[in-house]
């Protein structure tokens, strides 16, 4: 779904209920979603809004659910202090912090973004669920498709928040901002009812200029997370060997190749956001130049790719190296223009281990022969000044894959009957990871051994993409992890506590609206410590 159509975004009337802001708009000013949802023109067009405020930078865009998901953990760092990361992935987050707005990435802005996308998908649903003038197959694929996004929302809401606000009708902003927290299980329930839906009547698959909205088998994947979060084996198993044997999506022969930035809709990937260079997000301050170029921190919103890219300032790690550095780089048609706030660990670096073919995808710190001062991680890396300059990439969001099934798979099967028959499921990762058979074959494990390579082979498959810290939490380790890292810049391992498997819900929010503390006054745990 390209970003480079424009778009009438009348869901933007929707877009701040929690804000001052909107109360101040000219109602003149607003177009009502009754009259402009008449046709399927309109409704791809609200379909496309919604895909767009997904891309932002506060979700999938930069680094909004990444530094949720993976900072903190034993994956990722930053080269340096980053303060707006730093709450997160030091632990030491407030509800006060959470309500600060940082380059449109932060708790708030993520909060809002969510709430915005579920106002609009609930609107699209309401609106056309009857229209007869557009055709039944387009409204269910439409709905469908607003169903699966509005779940896909309120999943990751209560991974980050739990108990949240829940509605799934067309409510007036009063109404919305009176909400008081549902629980997360009775949010759950109708998030699997949602999944159900959309799986049955999405796609295998879009192309051309529908490429990036999100198939079936996008819906498939998220509804077993949640049966595997709740330690539904069975069901969770049962949804992974569908979509392992009835989807298209296959695994490719070697790593290197899902990463690969010249196909970014190759057969592993379940779903991949769309992203076009040169291309504005909708929700980016600042203005372009009268040259047409973009100024800095702009773009499409998408500068994920340059959080992984290097900045040339920090390298070499010999400084008499860096005129070789950079004529290497220029001759190459490379640049090192990134932030480098996205790095591989010192733990990660340190245990990644070195037979393991992923390891220079994941780790590495040469260039050309040249050392680096820091570890990056590559698969997300793009030196290439005509396709990815700094702050302005045409790169896409890669948000699922098929390993990370096969993964669940071997990981539902070793909790309901041991390892015996789940060896076939974390065999084909394990055997394009390593050069020999005696390397990538497991054999005679226990359970919990079986269990205990889990964690280790998502780690190492997986590594930044955003799902370490979710992994951490439903197995019930993350304290334990955390409290034996050591950063280069932080303290995790001293700052962390029990609470922190939670966001705190931001302080303006609490404010606007109190009923957000009756069910719990300590809002996940920040105010009672």
């Amino acid at each position: 779904m390209k970003t480079k159509h424009i778009f009438l975004y009348v869901f933007m009337i929707f877009s701040c209920f929690a804000c001052e802001e909107f109360l101040e708009e000219e109602p003149k000013a607003l177009v009502s979603p009754e009259t402009f949802l008449a046709s399927a023109s309109d409704a791809r067009t609200f379909i496309n809004g919604y895909y767009a405020i997904l891309k932002n930078n506060s979700i999938y865009g930069q680094v909004g659910l990444d530094h949720f998901y993976d900072n903190g953990c034993d994956i990722i760092e930053p080269n340096r202090g980053a303060n707006f990361v730093a709450g997160i992935g030091n632990y030491t987050l407030n509800e006060a912090e959470a309500d600060r707005s940082i380059q449109k990435m932060s708790v708030s802005d993520t909060w809002k973004d969510f709430y915005r996308i579920i106002l609009n998908t609930n609107t699209l649903i309401s609106r056309i669920a009857d229209n007869e003038a557009i055709s039944q197959e387009e409204r269910t694929d439409f709905i469908a498709d607003a169903r699966f996004v509005r779940a896909l929302c309120y999943w990751h809401i209560t991974n980050l928040w739990g108990d949240a606000p829940f509605y799934t009708e067309v409510l007036t902003l009063e109404e919305i901002g009176s909400l008081g927290r549902t629980d997360e299980n009775i949010i759950l329930d109708a998030v699997l009812d949602d999944l159900e839906f959309a799986q049955a009547n999405l796609k295998d698959a879009y192309t051309g200029a529908e490429a990036g909205r999100a198939s079936k088998w996008a819906a498939a994947l998220v509804e077993a997370k949640i049966h595997m979060k709740a330690r539904n084996w069975q069901a969770g198993l049962n949804k992974c060997l569908e979509i392992i044997n009835q989807s298209p999506h296959e695994l490719l022969p070697t790593y290197a190749e899902v990463f690969d930035p010249d196909n970014e809709y190759n057969a592993e990937i379940i779903w991949s956001l769309d992203f076009a260079k040169d291309i504005r997000g909708q929700f980016e301050e600042g203005v372009i130049r009268a040259d047409g170029t973009l100024p800095g921190f702009a773009g499409n919103g998408n500068w994920r790719p340059s959080m992984f890219n290097p900045r040339l300032r920090d390298e070499p790690r010999n400084n008499d190296d860096r005129d070789a550095l950079i004529a290497a780089l220029a001759a190459n048609g490379e640049a090192m223009n990134g932030t480098g706030l996205q790095i591989a660990s010192k733990d990660f670096a340190e245990k990644f281990p070195m037979n393991d073919l992923r390891r220079p995808l994941n780790v590495n710190d040469q260039y050309e022969g040249i050392q680096l001062n820091h570890t990056y991680m590559p698969k997300f890396m793009n030196l290439k000044l005509d396709t990815s300059p700094r702050f302005n990439h045409s790169d896409n969001r890669m948000v699922f894959r098929l390993a990370d099934i096969y993964l669940m798979a071997a990981e539902c099967e070793n909790e309901l009957n041991g390892p015996a028959n789940a060896y076939q499921y974390i065999h084909p990762i394990r055997q394009r990871a390593y050069a020999t058979q005696a390397e990538w074959e497991l054999v005679g494990l226990s359970q919990q051994q079986f269990r205990e390579a889990i964690y280790d082979e998502r780690k190492w498959e997986l590594a930044g993409e955003a799902w370490r810290r979710y992994d951490l939490i439903r197995w019930g380790i993350l304290l334990d992890v955390v409290q034996n890292l050591e950063f280069r810049f932080w303290d995790p391992a001293s700052n962390i506590r029990p609470w922190h498997v939670k966001l705190p819900i931001p302080l303006q929010e609490l404010i606007n609206n109190p009923a957000l503390l009756e069910s719990d006054p300590t809002n996940n745990g920040y105010r009672s410590n």
